[in-house]
């Protein structure tokens, strides 16, 4: 195992799911994780190899809240890698707005990953060498349907990447996005509805987004997510964007080719026509 970041990760999502996995599977390889989630546990745990997972109390949402554990968590630890998980959604058609739901999942999905690195990332730069994994999604590339809410604010992280990762490297800090398949977690149980059955898009709507569900139910399990994110954590030069899931990695390569009509065309049929009713 290598280690050209150090030891120390600072992970946030860490209660469940694709951030569970990677923090145990870091913990299980030497590394001291500190998993931020809003529901921490008090009590750390301890690895085989001197690795170990420290909870750490602290919602993405809240300047306060992060700014109060950061500067904890940068007194006890250089930290040498910024993970973000931590994300959220909802289903609803795009034409409709339900503000504290839409604002929710911002605040967590896009501003939550500004609001950590506004005060992990001139650390990582001034000790000269760092790497933030940044969570998005395979649906960055792909307009899914009653999910225009959630696509938006992940293509949003990739430019916010892109640009991060020419703004820091002349200070050795390196970033990757990470972008999920269908995954098997609880995030498919945590989205929530927010249209109501006067929509007239409502039956289209629950039958997308049930077709979506059981794609990500027989999806590949979070740990598959952790290896990759692991694998780039042990590289000088990380890839810049890296899809998981041959089906998603084979799409994204056609979508170079095929224009935008055919693919609406094909995600349509797949949702909507031809969704779960």
């Amino acid at each position: 195992m290598k280690y050209p970041y150090g030891k120390n990760v600072f992970l946030t999502g860490g209660s469940s799911g694709i951030g569970l996995a990677t923090a145990e599977l870091f913990a299980s390889n030497g590394f001291t994780v500190y998993s931020a989630s809003r529901s921490a546990k008090d009590e750390s745990r301890k690895f085989p190899g001197g690795g170990e997972i420290r909870h750490v109390t602290l919602d993405v949402r809240d300047p306060v809240s992060v700014e109060s554990a950061s500067e904890s968590v940068l007194s006890q630890a250089d930290i040498g890698i910024v993970i973000h998980c931590a994300g959220i959604g909802i289903a609803c058609a795009g034409e409709e707005y339900p503000s504290d739901a839409v604002n929710n999942l911002i605040n967590t999905n896009f501003y939550g990953i500004l609001i950590i690195n506004k005060h992990f990332l001139p650390h990582l730069r001034r000790r000269g060498c760092g790497f933030c994994v940044i969570m998005s999604s395979a649906a960055a590339f792909f307009p899914i349907p009653f999910q225009s809410h959630y696509c938006a604010s992940k293509a949003a992280l990739d430019l916010y990447g892109a640009t991060l990762r020419m703004e820091l490297r002349k200070f050795n800090v390196r970033v990757s996005l990470v972008m999920p398949g269908d995954t098997n977690t609880g995030f498919t149980g945590a989205r929530t509805y927010e249209i109501d059955e006067s929509s007239p898009y409502y039956e289209d709507c629950l039958k997308a987004v049930r077709k979506m569900e059981k794609d990500e139910l027989g999806g590949k399990p979070p740990a598959s997510v952790a290896r990759v994110i692991l694998k780039l954590s042990t590289r000088k030069n990380p890839r810049t964007r890296t899809i998981v899931g041959f089906d998603y990695r084979m799409l994204a390569f056609l979508r170079r080719f095929l224009p935008d009509r055919f693919i609406e065309k094909v995600l349509r049929s797949m949702f909507i026509d031809g969704g779960v009713s």
